[in-house]
């Protein structure tokens, strides 16, 4: 019950993250915008880290997580800020975040199916092809 009242925070912050970084871009620009969400987001990380886990979790044991492509998280993130911003932008809101939302669910669903990632694999199921077969109706639905 919490992962899922969690998730529903998440998508709701995702959302308003949206639509005031795609404000803060109309007004200055995408990069600017992006290194300035970066920014913020890296200085809260770092007060809550220093404030609750530095004593117990040495900041060193970042550099030796294994395998070292996890660390592009990070890289990701700066990219998802810009998509973000500008499927806003070009969509709207409620159309952009339906589009992310239906994309990061194929994408998870695959990542569980074949294991990538060092994800422990799933077995097809075809309800959850039909799942997905009923999100991508309802995002042509929605764009209509």
């Amino acid at each position: 019950m919490w992962g899922f009242l969690i998730a529903m925070l998440s998508g709701a912050l995702m959302s308003v993250q949206g639509v005031f970084n795609t404000g803060v871009t109309k007004q200055s620009g995408p990069w600017l915008t992006n290194c300035f969400v970066q920014l913020t987001g890296f200085l809260v990380c770092l007060g809550f880290y220093v404030f609750s886990e530095s004593g117990r979790i040495p900041a060193g044991t970042l550099f030796s997580v294994q395998p070292r492509y996890l660390l592009a998280g990070g890289l990701i993130g700066a990219f998802i800020t810009l998509t973000v911003i500008q499927s806003m932008s070009r969509l709207g809101p409620a159309k952009a975040v339906l589009a992310i939302v239906v994309a990061q669910t194929l994408v998870g669903y695959l990542i569980e199916l074949f294991g990538w990632f060092g994800v422990e694999r799933t077995p097809f199921s075809a309800t959850k092809l039909l799942g997905m077969a009923v999100a991508l109706g309802g995002l042509v639905i929605f764009s209509k």
